[in-house]
């Protein structure tokens, strides 16, 4: 079943993207929580349509999300947790709690657009997360998690 995302949607695709997935996927879910509609020949031509009218507002956009990039990959964070025994967290390191420390440091970024390799972080030391800033924008983020004292 072909359909077209209205919406942004977690490990299948992006707003406007035409995919291709189960019907019972479509027709259960992704149709009737809003998140897509039926890849019809009509819907398709609009579809391009607005792709091509929207290239030129979205190249604004990537400019931006780039020098947000930039901003990011220059910026070192320490994010300070409790720490028992050795390195081992009490609790863990979200990114929630990374969401936060970026923005303290004047970077406003939505906790559902950073991935954090593995998860959690569960122990002091360096660890890194995958920022999406744009569809074509991602970064590496570095950061070190260090024992509140």
């Amino acid at each position: 079943m072909e359909l077209i995302l209205k919406e942004d949607v977690q490990n299948l695709g992006f707003k406007d993207d035409l995919v291709s997935v189960k019907n019972g996927y479509g027709r259960n879910f992704l149709i009737p929580q809003g998140l897509a509609t039926l890849a019809t020949p009509s819907a398709k031509k609009v579809l391009a349509e607005n792709l091509r009218q929207r290239a030129h507002k979205d190249k604004e956009i990537v400019d931006e999300a780039n020098k947000t990039a930039e901003a990011l990959k220059a910026l070192e964070l320490k994010i300070k947790a409790k720490a028992g025994a050795g390195d081992k967290l009490f609790g863990s390191v979200t990114s929630i709690d990374l969401a936060a420390a970026i923005e303290k440091e004047g970077h406003e970024i939505d906790k559902k657009f950073i991935s954090i390799l593995g998860g959690t972080v569960k122990r002091t030391g360096s660890a890194s997360a995958q920022i999406r800033l744009h569809r074509d924008v991602v970064v590496d983020f570095p950061f070190e998690v260090v024992a509140e004292k």
